[in-house]
């Protein structure tokens, strides 16, 4: 149970790291985006290779931070039901979430989307756009990187429902643990 508890601590680590990196980004494409409307509206100039900049940015960023985003659970979901469950709830339709829906997402995206970018790196693909960007081949790239984090982070998820399960939650990373049931105000408006 222990060897799970460190796999949970090294993914989240992982996407963790990645993502405070790949945060970042979000700076980086404020300032060329802004760069390119100064040049375009006040220099009455632009290039082709900074909009496509941003634009890549955006999505290198995005893919990137993916895993990050779900160990955060900063994605979108109805709380209705999930919020207010116990821990076990919980941990048990996370288990089957990712075993029945995110883990045969992230298999089917990796299928399809590899001979897509392995074609992409044969030929050195660049910018469809005159004067674009070179190096496309490494924005496509970051479509195995979405996915292989992705992946990682469900399968945290997956190790982490154990644990719960098992009755291990100490071995729970703290950032990772299910909150407790949410208390909900009674009829008095007095949580």
């Amino acid at each position: 149970m222990r060897g799970l508890g460190f796999a949970v601590r090294a993914i989240c680590g992982l996407n963790a790291l990645v993502g405070h990196v790949f945060s970042w980004l979000s700076l980086g494409i404020v300032v060329v985006c802004f760069t390119v409307v100064v040049q375009r509206y006040v220099f009455a100039t632009s290039f082709v290779w900074m909009q496509d900049l941003y634009v890549w940015l955006n999505g290198v960023m995005f893919t990137a931070v993916a895993g990050f985003a779900l160990m955060r659970n900063d994605h979108v979901r109805v709380d209705i039901f999930y919020r207010p469950a116990k821990p076990t709830t919980k941990a048990i339709v996370d288990l089957i979430g990712c075993v029945l829906f995110l883990l045969p997402f992230c298999a089917i995206v990796y299928i399809y989307s590899m001979p897509f970018v392995t074609r992409s790196w044969a030929f050195m693909e660049g910018s469809a756009n005159v004067g674009g960007m070179p190096g496309l081949f490494v924005l496509k790239s970051f479509i195995i990187v979405f996915v292989v984090l992705l992946a990682l982070q469900g399968i945290a998820m997956i190790l982490t429902s154990i644990l719960v399960l098992a009755g291990r939650s100490d071995l729970v990373p703290p950032a990772q643990r299910y909150p407790e049931t949410a208390s909900l105000p009674d009829d008095k408006g007095v949580a």
